[in-house]
């Protein structure tokens, strides 16, 4: 996870300049649409070839990690095995680090216009999706929600910037995700921590831009406006912010929050549901990180799987940035 946490650095500050698109209907789906607009492409290129701070400080700490290597080798599996607690792991870091690479190399073609990075991505995308036939096991449907809106979100930045990715080998790539990753993630997971569901929502989002299927898209909105499992808004958060998971980990709590970029970039706007539900929600885990108190009222998850009576200190001011 740490190169995905590198990738970020490179990106976090260009969402203050980040504004939903003046239509609301998602049917005419915008592109690149997913993290970035192309606005917001052309202001990190912009950032970044003027060396200005902290965009060009995160940059170089991109291009120092292994993923962002023109030798990087991508290892794609037919069947992708993740077992509780990663065990086993059948291709699973694999898919995460390869996916990860994906929108790095995607990242360094929009910022050098170095036509090699943009085939680096292509030739990942390509050796997945010519060989990925299924993703099993225990945490298969985080593994999807995690890496699937890294890989994606790189190949929606080099299809829509450049004509190097042959149409074939798009449509097998749409193929891949709607007969794999779709098919795993679904269903959401009812009773799983929130963060589940969360990321789930980010990829099955990302599923339906990319391949312009309004279904899968309202699939995904609704089932955070309206949804049963702890993933849904208002089983995510109480009131006043407290999270479904912030009686576990402060670091979880944070993956679970973040993952709503797309449906904004496409005039969809998730963050003000009930009453800025999501705004209270960044608010209340942004203090208690800074080291002030906040309220707590004892939580049982949906399916009654997790219990809290309080706050956890456990990764207390420790910043989890994720894609």
């Amino acid at each position: 996870m740490k190169y995905i946490l590198i990738i970020f650095a490179v990106l976090v500050q260009v969402v203050a300049h980040s504004h939903a698109q003046e239509s609301s209907d998602p049917s005419n789906f915008i592109h690149p649409g997913l993290l970035h607009s192309q606005a917001e492409l052309d202001f990190i290129k912009q950032r970044v070839l003027a060396k200005e701070e902290p965009w060009f400080s995160g940059w170089k700490m991109l291009l120092e990690a292994d993923i962002s290597d023109m030798d990087w080798q991508s290892k794609a599996s037919t069947n992708v095995l993740r077992g509780a607690y990663n065990k086993p792991d059948i291709g699973a870091s694999d898919l995460e680090l390869d996916a990860a690479a994906v929108y790095s190399q995607a990242i360094q073609w929009v910022v050098t216009g170095d036509a090699r990075h943009a085939q680096k991505s292509i030739d990942m995308l390509n050796n997945w999706s010519s060989t990925l036939k299924s993703i099993g096991e225990h945490d298969a449907k985080p593994l999807v929600g995690m890496t699937g809106v890294s890989m994606i979100n790189g190949a929606e930045i080099i299809r829509h910037t450049s004509d190097l990715w042959r149409e074939e080998d798009i449509a097998q790539f749409e193929k891949m995700l709607l007969d794999v990753h779709y098919e795993v993630i679904k269903d959401f997971f009812d009773w799983a921590n929130g963060n589940w569901d969360a990321s789930m929502i980010q990829t099955m989002l990302s599923i339906g831009v990319f391949v312009d299927n309004q279904e899968i898209f309202d699939r995904a909105t609704n089932y955070f406006l309206e949804g049963d499992g702890n993933g849904a808004i208002l089983n995510y958060f109480n009131d006043f912010g407290q999270c479904q998971e912030s009686g576990r980990d402060q670091l979880y709590v944070q993956m679970g929050i973040g993952f709503l970029g797309a449906a904004w970039k496409q005039g969809v706007d998730l963050y003000g549901a009930y009453d800025n539900r999501l705004a209270r929600g960044f608010e209340y885990t942004a203090k208690y990180n800074l080291g002030y108190d906040v309220p707590f009222e004892p939580y049982t998850s949906i399916g009654g799987s997790y219990k809290h009576t309080e706050i956890s200190a456990r990764g207390q001011g420790t910043l989890q940035a994720h894609l």
